[in-house]
Formats: C-alpha cells, structure tokens, sequence
C-alpha cells in the first residue's frame, strides 16, 4: 500500500472512530434509575436521559450535575432551564463587575481607546517622530484595545462555563453563530460586540425570533459587519432627501441644496443635510440585504430571487450608525440616504414615500414566512438532535414556530421534549465544536472562571477562534467538517495540556472526586476517569487505552504527517496582535498553519498517574461526543 493510501486509511479509521457508531460501552458503577416524566415513550434510559440532557443543553455536566439533574427529575430540570429568567446567577454575574466592556458603550470605548492606526494619523503617522505623550497615548489605545479583545473573547469562555443559565448561554452560542460577525472586519466591529452580545443576542435568545431579528438588524455589529451602514439609494432613485446627484420624491421629500436650505424632514439635523450635500455617493450595497434572506431567514432554498435581494437591500438604506464622535455610536436611522421609491419584496408591496417603516415592513414579512419557520426549525433540529435532522421533527418544529409566531422558547419545547431528542441514535451522536471541547473540560473539572487569555487561544489553537469566522455563514454544525487528522491529532494533544495544568482555573489533580484516586489501583483509577469524564461509559478501545496509559493514533503514520505539517514551535509575538489580522485556519477544526494546539506551550512535564488519564480521556472519542 503507498505512502498516501495508508495515511487517507488511516485517517478514515480515525475519523470513523471519533464520528461514526460506537461499540457497546462499557458501563461502570452504574447509577440507580430514576422514573422519568416523559410525553411519550423514549428510547434512552433514564440515566443516559440525564446524560443526554446535560450534554446537549448545557456545555457538559459539572461535577454533581447528574445527580442534581436525577434528584429533580430531568423534565422538570429541562423546564426550568427553559426560564433562564427565573435562575438566580448572581455569582456570574460578579464575575464580570469589573469589565469595562460591559459598563461602557461602543462610542466610550473607542473615544477612549481609538484605532491604532487612526491614533497614528492623527498624531502625524511617522511613529519616530512622536512627541513623548503621543507615544504614551499610543501605547494606552493599543493596551486599551487588547484589553478589550481579551474580555471579549474571555468572557464568552467565563458564561458558558459557570452560568446558571445553561440552556440560554448554548442558544447564545447558537444564535451568535447564526447571526455572526467577525471582529477584525473593521477597527470599529471589536467596539460593538460586547453590546451586541449581552444586549443584543444573549435577552433574546429564548424570545421572540421577530424581536431577535430586528435587534440584530439595528445592531451597529451587524450593519459594520455586512456594510450596511455604508448602504444609500442609488443616485437614480427618489430619496427622501435629495441631495446631490439624487432628486427628491415621495411623500414628505423635499430637496435641498448644497446650503441645506428649505425645511427638513423629521430626523434630518443641519449638520447632517450638509454632509448628504456634499457626500460622495456610494449607492446601494446588498451584501445585509442577501445574507438576511438566505443565512438569516429563508434559507438559500427560501423561495427569493435576486431583485428581491435589491428591494430589501433597499428597504434597508438608511439603517446605519451614527459616528461615535458625535457622542452616539449607535443604531440611527438616515432618511437623507434612504431610497423612497416603491418596492416589492416576496409580493409584498412597499408603498413609496415612506421611511424606516419600509426595512420594519421587510423585517416582519420574512420572520414570518414559510420558508423562515422550516429553516430556523431545520437549524435548531440540527443543533440539538442529529446532524441528519429527523424531518417529522423539523416539521413538527415549523408548525410550533408558525402558530407561536416564532417563540423561540416554544419551538425549543417541542424539540427537547420530543422522542426524537431522547432517541438511541441521538445519544452522543454529535461531535463538539472547538469551543465546546475547551469549556466542557473546564465545566468536568469543576474551573472557575478565568479573566486570562489562555483558554480562549486553546479554542483558536483548535480551529474555532472567537468571532474569527470571516465569512458570514458561521462555524460548522456537523461534524464531518470538524473532525480531520489535524484535529484528532490536536484535540488530543489538548488533553495532554490540560493533564499539564496548562487550562487556567482547572486542574487535573484538584476536581471533585480526584482525591480518591490518587493513590488507588490503576483499574480503580480508571474506573474513576470513566465515571467523572465519560458518564460512566467507554468503549473497550478507550478502556485500553486508559490502562496502557498510551493512545496509538500518536504513533500511526497519519499523527505523524500531521506533525511535520505542524511543528511544534513557540510563537513571536507580534507588537500589535490585536490590531493585525489573525491567521486563517485551514479549514474548521485545524490551527493555524505552521502552528498546532501545543504552540507556544514549551516543554511539557512527563505526565503519569491520574493526570494523564485525565488527559487520555479527554482526548478521546466519548468525551469529544455530545
């Protein structure tokens, strides 16, 4: 067999075992069953419910989260996780009393710390030939800006691991990958995303997907991210202000001149009639217009065309941002730039002559179409079920979306509570994300919150940074997509730093239940790890390789090729990471290229006793399945 055969075999076989059926596990210190309380008759047992539940609706069980869970009865657990509102999570809170990003508005933030390189033409742009307190005010901005960077990322890591709220914090995730954005768009997109998140996604996550939409739509995140606050009407179109090179039309319009003169329309101040006179014209930009019918609501097969694509695009000039130096920042809507004229958008008629009412008109025509209901449906399905959604739920899921006018609380019930959730095929049948690799370890070993940067580069390290998804279709939600050589190969290579204390707040020697293990028996040891990490279940394969204290995938020559490709080195930081573009991963589910999730770490302690079983399974196939 060649070279390339074998390493393409071998990575099948890998990839199989991380991804495809599992062998009978083997069950270890069985927990007593509980009755549970379902609808109608499910598959699992009611232990593997709890588990299921558990991994799926949170980031993975802390230590006593089962039992909890079992004690109260999962669905009664799953309810209450259903009224994030009524969970007191006041000590997550407290965590986060002392980030400024979470206490300051996007207009504070960047008058405080600007751009870099803005910073820098204004000071002259030769940094040689700063004065002193330039220089200082340089370094303040680019310290401000990395601060910021490090609550951003650091603070989704802190939520997802020891909120309360777990159900919220995953829809969090979900929507936010949904609806994403990419923090290096602009030197302006950083200023706006932790509104975007915690006033923006997170208060609506569980809500109204109408209410969901339209806050995302004036959110400044989102207008930077797809352009359109920079979106006008064409200078052939009737604006509702009309300045040069356009001509006024509509009910309401009235044109103005290079002076501004005449009366204004509501919401045109002077200054900004004098800067629609004299602006350059830009036109029409239809990149928020597109992804909002084919990645926000219809889907790609939703039924539009493409001059339905202009019209909501037009329906949407004037949606912008208005300039953090005129002390805002925040949504604005410009009637000077917006187009006026007639539009029909999914045969719905847009009567000329109106407003911001046109992009709201848009906003509730496709939240409630058809196509929104079975796409949103078909996502969620997806997310929390089966990479193959079940289509009698997908279906069931629409109907619930369509008759609660897309109450997303509910569409959620009917997916959670339904047979096909707790179904035998169900059952860790999903392959974590990156990002949920990290934080379910932190949460398995019982880690407090940490404000430090480290967590949150062991998720880029692993192919998933935070908010670093350049285009707008988001992370993958299948597995197929993240699990590669690369990735096995660093994922389990992730163990091996967490087995070295290497995860800031968590340890391996230190979580629930680890001090009595650490003189045992190795079988007994064993048996512990399993129980703590894998929910009591391991395939014979695991087993052997928790008692041999050795994984074999390091040897194979697929691990190896992996390696060569990826050496391990430690990085030079750069002067100004934060304001530099971020190395596009090859694909999802693998590093940087040139670098691997062991970057940067140094020599690494030998590793033997509990911690490396911590970091054997860690790395392996049940704990990387949800």
């Amino acid at each position: 067999m060649s070279r390339v055969n074998r390493v393409a075999l071998t990575t099948a076989v890998v990839a199989a075992a991380a991804c495809g059926p599992k062998p009978p596990p083997a069950r270890v210190s069985p927990s007593p069953a509980v009755a549970a309380m379902p609808s109608e008759p499910r598959e699992q047992t009611a232990d593997q419910q709890v588990v299921h539940a558990l991994s799926r609706l949170t980031f993975g069980p802390r230590p006593g989260d089962v039992e909890q869970v079992r004690k109260m009865g999962v669905d009664a657990w799953m309810a209450r996780q259903l009224q994030p509102e009524n969970i007191d999570d006041a000590r997550t809170d407290a965590f986060f009393a002392n980030f400024e990003s979470l206490h300051a508005s996007a207009a504070e933030l960047q008058r405080k710390y600007p751009p870099p390189g803005q910073l820098r033409n204004r000071l002259g742009g030769d940094r040689s030939k700063l004065s002193h307190a330039d220089s200082v005010a340089l370094q303040e901005s680019q310290q401000g800006l990395r601060k910021l960077t490090v609550e951003i990322e650091s603070g989704r890591i802190a939520r997802a691991t020891s909120s309360e709220r777990q159900l919220q914090e995953v829809m969090t995730d979900f929507w936010l990958n949904h609806f994403t954005v990419y923090i290096q768009k602009n030197p302006q997109e950083r200023y706006h995303i932790p509104e975007y998140e915690n006033a923006v996604i997170r208060p609506n996550a569980l809500g109204k997907f109408r209410t969901l939409l339209e806050a995302v739509a004036k959110s400044p995140a989102m207008l930077i991210y797809l352009d359109n606050a920079l979106s006008q009407a064409d200078s052939n179109r009737p604006h509702l202000v009309a300045g040069r090179g356009g001509r006024g039309g509509g009910r309401g319009s009235l044109g103005f001149g290079r002076g501004g003169r005449g009366a204004l329309p509501p919401g045109v101040t002077p200054e900004m009639a004098r800067q629609i006179a004299n602006r350059r014209p830009t036109g029409l930009n239809e990149n928020y217009g597109r992804e909002l019918l084919e990645l926000h609501t219809l889907g790609v097969d939703g039924g539009y065309t493409q001059e339905d694509v202009i019209n909501v695009a037009r329906a949407l000039t004037g949606w912008t941002v208005e300039p953090p130096q005129r002390g805002g920042g925040g949504f604005v809507f410009n009637p000077a730039v917006h187009d006026a004229g007639e539009k029909i958008v999914l045969g719905q008629k847009l009567s000329a002559g109106r407003g911001i009412e046109d992009g709201e008109q848009v906003l509730d025509i496709v939240s409630r179409h058809p196509s929104t209901a079975k796409y949103i449906a078909f996502k969620l399905v997806r997310r929390f079920v089966s990479d193959v959604p079940p289509q009698a739920l997908v279906d069931r899921a629409a109907e619930t979306f369509t008759r609660t006018d897309g109450d997303i609380r509910e569409v959620m019930r009917t997916i959670i509570t339904s047979p096909e959730f707790f179904s035998r095929a169900a059952y860790r049948s999903k392959v974590k994300s990156p990002f949920e690799v990290v934080v379910s370890t932190l949460r398995a070993l019982g880690a407090q919150p940490e404000p430090t940067p480290r967590a949150a580069q062991l998720v880029a390290s692993l192919g998933e940074p935070i908010y670093g998804h350049q285009s707008p279709n988001g992370w993958p939600e299948t597995g197929d997509q993240w699990m590669n050589t690369g990735a096995i190969l660093n994922r389990i290579n992730f163990g091996t730093i967490v087995a070295a204390n290497r995860l800031p707040g968590a340890s391996a020697t230190s979580w629930a239940g680890a001090e009595n293990l650490r003189n045992a028996p190795l079988e007994k040891q064993v048996d512990g790890v399993i129980a703590a990490f894998l929910a009591g279940e391991a395939s014979p394969d695991t087993r052997a390789i928790l008692m041999s204290g050795e994984n074999p995938f390091l040897r194979s020559p697929a691990a190896m090729d992996t390696a060569a490709l990826n050496p391990v080195k430690v990085a030079t930081p750069d002067p100004d990471p934060m304001m530099q573009p971020v190395a596009r991963p090859p694909g999802p589910g693998q590093g940087p290229l040139g670098t691997g999730v062991m970057a940067g770490l140094g020599r690494l302690p030998e590793l033997k006793g509990l911690p490396l079983l911590v970091g054997l399974a860690i790395g392996s196939p049940e704990f990387q399945r949800r």
